[in-house]
């Protein structure tokens, strides 16, 4: 029995994990579709290993052919384009507070972004819902 343990970590060493390829070059704010990635018997610390992780997420940077698609180069589909008009909604309570804004950056649904309120000019941060409004927090 002793020996099973000590070989069990060895085994588990030499299973190895799937790592997600970029098939082609892929540019920052493209779709990721399925022909632009596949599967690979490798493992490379910090990337996906899943093509569900990946497929139908946008680029945030360059992907070159046959690297690794690794965490933070993708990401949910920006809603808000920089500079966009957004609605800032404030909700505490009963309260809700609507106001006019202005994206300071990009984002996807349930990102944290900068949001500038155009009658007061003050910076605010919020996370953008799914309709692609910015939720204020306190």
């Amino acid at each position: 029995m002793k020996t099973l343990f000590a070989i069990l970590p060895l085994l588990a060493s030499q299973v190895a994990a799937d790592t997600i390829v970029a098939t082609r070059s892929i540019r920052p704010q493209q779709l990721i579709t399925a022909d632009d990635v596949r599967s690979e018997p490798a493992d490379v610390e910090g990337s996906y290993a899943f093509l569900g992780e990946v497929i139908g997420q946008e680029a945030r940077v360059a992907i070159y052919p046959g690297r690794a698609v690794m965490f933070g180069q993708v990401g949910r589909p920006a809603l808000v384009e920089r500079n966009q008009m957004v609605e800032l909604i404030f909700s505490l309570g009963g309260l809700r507070i609507a106001a006019e804004g202005r994206a300071l950056a990009r984002a996807g649904a349930g990102e944290r972004i900068r949001v500038m309120n155009t009658d007061s000019k003050t910076v605010l941060f919020g996370t953008v819902a799914e309709n692609g409004s910015v939720l204020v927090t306190n």
